[in-house]
Formats: structure tokens, C-alpha cells, sequence
């Protein structure tokens, strides 16, 4: 893995942060992604943060949940600012949720597709 690829990890990692932290907004933040990245963690943090954005109201109602996605982002953010991988489990369970990753290109596409709009 490259310095390059290292940097846009921890760049991910502290755009999460930023969300769970200040409240930054999960939009803006996915919109600052690397661009065209082919790194499935960076693309399975892109997801987890539309995931996030989309659950905006459920969140609101169900404190458990909101505190259990905030602790999986967590989760995220602290295993990418360490430029290592996330596991294997959370990269498959977003493959294929989407028919292409491009980061952050198409993202409303991807994120109306999300919601089955």
C-alpha cells in the first residue's frame, strides 16, 4: 500500500470523525472522499456514511441504533486512521450494493438508488 493510499485512509477516517464528533454533515463529507478510489475500505466507509445520512430519522427515534451506527463508524474511522483494512465482513456487506463505487461521482444517484427512490 502507498503513502497515497495510507493519506486518503486517514483522510476518510477524520472526515468521520468530523461527523460523529462536530456534527459535520454526512453529505459534505462523503463529497470530500478520494475521488475513483479502487480501495474497497475507503468504499465501504462511503457507504457506511450514506447508510448513516439515510437513517437520519430512525436514528432520531431509536437511541440504542443511533449509538450502535455511531460506534460501527467509529469503528471505521479508528481502523482507517491506522492504514489498515477494514474487515472482511464489512467490506462484503456492501458489494454490490451499488453497480458502481465511484467515490464521489454519482453520488446522488447512488444515494436516491439507496433509498430505492
Amino acid at each position: 500500500m502507498s503513502s497515497a493510499d495510507i493519506d486518503n485512509r486517514k483522510l476518510v477516517a477524520d472526515l468521520i470523525r468530523k461527523v460523529l464528533i462536530f456534527g459535520a454533515p454526512a453529505r459534505e463529507a462523503v463529497l470530500r472522499f478520494p475521488k475513483d478510489t479502487k480501495d474497497r475500505s475507503i468504499l465501504a466507509a462511503y457507504h457506511a456514511l450514506v447508510h448513516f445520512e439515510a437513517d437520519e430519522e430512525l436514528r432520531a427515534r431509536d437511541l440504542l441504533y443511533k449509538e450502535e451506527q455511531d460506534d460501527y463508524l467509529e469503528f471505521i474511522s479508528n481502523t482507517l486512521d491506522r492504514g489498515e483494512d477494514l474487515p472482511d465482513n464489512i467490506i462484503k456487506s456492501y458489494d454490490g450494493f451499488y453497480e458502481t463505487a465511484s467515490v464521489p461521482k454519482g453520488f446522488w444517484q447512488s444515494f436516491l438508488k439507496f433509498l430505492n427512490i
